[in-house]
């Protein structure tokens, strides 16, 4: 396959999509507040449904404008760089509960040891997935783990299984496979459910895969189509008029649904088609701040503070905030616990930014202008036409003057 063969519009990609920055802030908080406050915001799990479809897009379009760009995906360089992004940063928070574990005797932070090992092994969701009733404790101050385990078992499995998609199949048949192993998993939920299996499902990368696969959809069929494609021009138009809409609804979701709590049809239901209905949601609001990014609401989620934040420190405030969370409760903290939790997660996150990620970051990018410049040489040795505007450079014009 030619360099950019069938996905026009990743070969010629633009950069990050600061909106999606800031969303990502605005999880984060939901997840904070809910794991602070929970009666205040008794659904505000769902905004981890909002990652796993954030983290699926971001990932596809990387992978797809590899692809774009060489005609294949540099799997180990792939591997590398979620390692140096992800581990470090864990590994400190680790070892922070494992040193509070052993020098002092906060209740909340008993066993930590154990809950160190399987945090760093990214197996967290499957011990709570084991739970047919309340959650053992092994899991203890690392327990919000579970999420980062579902993600790194899916950034494990995905790329490859894209990667023979993309060898094998044109790239409509990428389209048609990637949407058929989205809709899998809400199939596997309805065989799977009991009230016993609420863990399970909750937990398991394969029953929260096509909250993954949503964003990883919307990635493939962004790709496919040309700049000046009409169906872009009418996903563009949807999706910017959808976008508000859709984070109202996760919003009013997060205010108003209980998500984890027991409520019998309700949560069946919430456990079964609930999950996709959510990724929908998500993959809607994803695509309108992608295709519309000089949309109002783009520009409001882009505001420098908002996008820096969530580009730099909302997986340190996510590392950080329930270790926090069981820190404050260990020692008895109820007066401003809410503002005290968001200090320390700040402070920590800052913390974690400048001394681990940020310079592993800067690492990474000076590990990869070898490759890239290699890559650039070896595309532009071969003539081809002239590549198609960017869409993003399109979905900007076109959101501009209708602004």
């Amino acid at each position: 396959m030619t360099p950019g063969g069938g996905f026009p519009s990743a070969a010629a990609r633009g950069g990050r999509v600061c909106g999606l920055d800031g969303l990502r802030t605005v999880a984060v908080a939901m997840v904070l507040l809910y794991h602070v406050e929970p009666d205040l915001l008794p659904g505000g799990s769902v905004a981890v449904d909002v990652f796993f479809t954030i983290s699926g897009f971001v990932i596809t379009r990387l992978l797809i404008a590899e692809h774009a760009r060489t005609g294949g995906i540099d799997l180990r360089s792939f591997y590398r760089r979620r390692w140096l992004r992800l581990v470090p940063a864990l590994l400190v928070v680790c070892a922070a509960c494992v040193a509070l574990s052993l020098t002092t005797s906060l209740w909340a932070f008993d066993g930590a040891s154990a809950a160190a090992g399987l945090a760093a092994l990214f197996v967290v969701n499957i011990v709570r997935a084991g739970d047919a009733g309340t959650y053992s404790d092994v899991t203890g101050p690392l327990a919000h783990t579970w999420s980062l385990s579902v993600e790194e078992q899916f950034y494990l499995l995905w790329p490859l299984a894209l990667l023979l998609l993309l060898r094998w199949f044109r790239a409509r048949a990428v389209l048609v496979c990637t949407a058929v192993l989205c809709a899998l998993p809400v199939l596997w939920r309805y065989a799977l459910w009991n009230p016993d299996a609420a863990h399970r499902i909750y937990n398991g990368t394969d029953t929260r895969a096509d909250q993954l696969l949503a964003g990883a959809l919307v990635a493939v069929a962004l790709a496919r189509l040309r700049a000046d494609d009409p169906r872009l021009e009418c996903l563009r138009t949807w999706a910017g008029r959808l976008a508000l809409p859709a984070l109202a609804l996760l919003c009013l979701t997060a205010w108003k649904v209980p998500v984890t709590a027991d409520e019998g049809r309700w949560t069946a239901a919430w456990y079964t088609a609930g999950f996709l209905a959510v990724a929908v949601v998500s993959a809607t609001l994803v695509a309108g701040l992608e295709l519309c990014p000089d949309g109002w609401l783009s520009r409001v989620l882009s505001m420098t503070p908002l996008a820096w934040a969530g580009r730099n420190l909302s997986y340190g405030m996510y590392l950080w905030h329930y270790p926090v969370v069981r820190l404050l409760a260990s020692l008895g903290v109820r007066e401003g616990r809410l503002s005290v939790t968001v200090v320390l997660t700040t402070v920590m996150a800052l913390l974690s930014y400048v001394v681990v990620e940020a310079p592993l970051q800067r690492r990474s990018r000076r590990s990869r202008r070898p490759t890239a410049a290699r890559a650039s040489m070896t595309i532009t040795s071969t003539p081809s036409p002239s590549p198609a505007p960017s869409a993003n450079a399109v979905a900007a014009e076109a959101c501009a003057k209708s602004a």
